[in-house]
């Protein structure tokens, strides 16, 4: 059993010998200390000067395996001598205790999860920063090694990708000194369902939580099912003009561009450039209501008919019904009208837009793909993008099995749709 002491029990390495001992101690709720320790031998003692617990264990001749040779398990140290803090809680135990935890895919122990999980299992108090380390020691032992190990295998990982995910693109950039730059995965399920799929993408961006944070992009559509449909990925160094144009690139170059295709985002000047130069004949729509919250900023306005005249002139089909709503809603906030038409009204309303933009006025489904991703972004590259891969394959096959189990060529959101407009429609009478 993890952290018991008995005479005669083997132990593989002193480190997993001294592992057991500390783990032993926060879980009898004592300290010890090294008594003596060489090459050969270790004794070990309650740091109480009058308590008798001691341990001594000896190396066994030509090999690794340490043994315990003596044990004295009795306490003779008074009961208030106990405490809630413990030298024996360094960041490499701590990281021994947790890194069970880790075993599931996708779990992810923050430092304050790894404080409260010490204090109810073991009762010992921890600090942040040993939380934060002990938490980096069992990712080292479970998710590929350190972050500078896991970039490492980072090359090695993709190739291994491509292997086994024919016709998947990768795409590893590194700088003149041989260090990371930039990262564009889709996997070939994407690039194969993309043309079934609406021409409409959503892309955004989010920050990674690892040591070297760094930015997460993101390309997703709408699949036939109105579930998010996820494209491709990119990792860069910040949200900047170069990591935008080169993500979408990338892009381009796997899902090609048509006069159809629409690409919505938010209101980020990089995003605005890198489109114009990567996609020059897709129309670029923005979500709208990022640029409700702009408004809003901007009017120093709360007013909920606002936000209920700026939704439904956004959503309206046609012109007629547009330039109502739009009419009032100027005139509720004076100076709106000349605002949003800087904006463009074709950039952000339906019945302006010169392509098609369907039920996608928002960037929703690209940002629910990285909320999604929350906690798996706080995991070394190589783990993140393995966790990646996991989440996509797993929808994908999900998706996979459903739709063989259907007798329809239409997907099971489309019948729905169409029997409960049939059922409504039989309840009505047709007059010329």
């Amino acid at each position: 059993m993890l952290g018991d002491i008995e005479e005669n029990r083997v132990f593989r390495s002193k480190k997993e010998l001294m592992t057991c001992l500390s783990i032993m101690s926060m879980r009898k709720k004592f300290q010890y200390k090294v008594f003596k320790s060489n090459t050969s031998f270790i004794v070990v003692r309650c740091v109480h000067p009058s308590c008798s617990w001691r341990v001594r264990a000896n190396k066994l001749i030509e090999s690794e395996y340490w043994m315990v040779t003596k044990h004295v398990d009795k306490h003779t140290c008074p009961t208030d001598f106990k405490t809630t803090r413990r030298r024996q809680a360094t960041s490499w135990v701590v990281g021994e205790c947790i890194k069970r935890r880790f075993i599931n895919p996708g779990r992810v122990f923050r430092p304050r999860d790894v404080m409260d999980d010490m204090k109810q299992r073991y009762g010992v108090e921890l600090s942040y920063s040993v939380a934060w380390r002990g938490r980096e020691c069992a990712y080292e032992n479970l998710r590929l090694g350190t972050p500078e190990q896991s970039y490492n295998l980072l090359p090695g990982y993709l190739h291994m990708l491509m292997q086994t995910n024919p016709g998947s693109v990768v795409n590893l950039e590194v700088t003149d000194g041989n260090k990371f730059q930039y990262l564009f995965i889709a996997f070939a399920a994407s690039i194969q369902g993309f043309s079934y799929c609406r021409p409409v993408i959503s892309i955004d961006a989010t920050h990674l939580k690892g040591k070297y944070r760094g930015v997460l992009f993101t390309a997703v559509c709408h699949d036939a099912n109105q579930q998010i449909f996820p494209l491709a990925i990119g990792v860069g160094d910040s949200e900047n003009d170069a990591a935008w144009t080169w993500f979408l690139k990338r892009v381009k170059d796997v899902f090609g561009e048509n006069p159809a295709l629409v690409i919505v985002s938010d209101r980020h000047r990089s995003i605005r450039s890198a489109v114009e130069e990567a996609f020059p004949r897709a129309f670029h729509g923005i979500c709208i209501y990022h640029l409700l919250n702009n408004l809003k900023t901007k009017f120093k306005s709360k007013n909920k008919e606002l936000e209920q005249h700026y939704i439904a002139a956004a959503k309206a089909y046609n012109l007629q019904e547009f330039h109502v709503l739009f009419y009032t809603l100027c005139s509720a906030v004076p100076g709106a009208k000349e605002y949003l038409e800087s904006v463009g009204l074709d950039r952000w309303t339906r019945s302006h837009a010169p392509c098609r933009r369907y039920n996608i006025m928002t960037t929703n489904i690209s940002e629910s793909f990285n909320a999604v991703l929350v906690k798996v972004r706080e995991l070394p590259i190589t783990a993140f993008v393995n966790e990646v891969r996991l989440l996509c394959q797993r929808w994908f096959q999900q998706r996979r099995t459903k739709a063989n189990g259907c007798s329809s060529r239409m997907s099971t959101d489309v019948e729905k749709k169409l029997e409960e407009r049939r059922d409504r429609a039989q309840t009505m009478d047709v007059r010329f």
